[in-house]
């Protein structure tokens, strides 16, 4: 059996939503973030060395890492579902998003989120202007000219083919997902990327997710 061990709004939420789409048995323990820290809970260190989410346990296998677990349970689950065809374009197309979500488009974006909390955290009246005015330098410099790109490319990509990988639905989307919901979010996504959305937030297998996970409202 395959147990999710799920962090509330987080990117474990994608794992969820793959699992269902699958077809298969699975069970989910949930875990709540500390209130005040966001932070995941101790409890997630008896599961994995780095205690964050998403780890999957199947059998003796422990398992982390976004897109390791993605690209898992289709090997051993899939049946060959949402993967393209080995070859095609589509499936070159569905391999470099799958490894866009989190190596190109998650960094800065986690980049814009730390910032951002600087610029709000309680601290010395003294240090609060030169910590907002460096907050403020790195965001304008570094992290929003660079989401701006990100952007431009993605709505761009969406423009060519309703999902990532091409005219079908693939797991490259769900991984892609997360980002996306980042990116309207946070840096002002544009129409292609609001129906991408709209279309995955369609899917029951999504919704079903949603119920026994919890919305992502950390994006909201």
């Amino acid at each position: 059996m395959i147990t999710l061990h799920h962090l509330e709004n987080s990117r474990s939420h994608r794992i969820l939503w793959l699992l269902e789409e699958l077809h298969v048995s699975y069970e989910v323990r949930r875990y709540a973030r500390d209130p005040k820290t966001s932070l995941a809970p101790p409890e997630l260190l008896r599961v994995h060395p780095l205690g964050k989410s998403p780890v999957i346990t199947e059998g003796d296998l422990t398992l982390a890492e976004s897109g390791a677990i993605v690209e898992y349970l289709l090997e051993r689950h899939g049946q060959g579902a949402l993967v393209p065809v080995a070859g095609s374009p589509e499936r070159l197309r569905y391999t470099y998003w799958l490894h866009f979500a989190e190596g190109t488009a998650m960094p800065p974006l986690l980049m814009k989120l730390v910032f951002s909390r600087i610029e709000k955290a309680p601290m010395p009246f003294f240090a609060r202007p030169i910590a907002r005015a460096i907050a403020s330098k790195v965001k304008g410099h570094l992290i929003d000219p660079n989401l701006g790109r990100i952007v431009a490319y993605v709505e761009a990509e969406l423009g060519r083919s309703d999902w990532f990988a091409g005219p079908a639905f693939s797991a490259a989307d769900i991984q892609m997902s997360f980002p996306v919901e980042a990116l309207v979010a946070r840096a002002g996504g544009g129409a292609n990327m609001k129906g991408f959305l709209e279309r995955i937030h369609l899917r029951p297998a999504y919704a079903k997710a949603v119920e026994m996970g919890g919305e992502l409202s950390m994006l909201r």
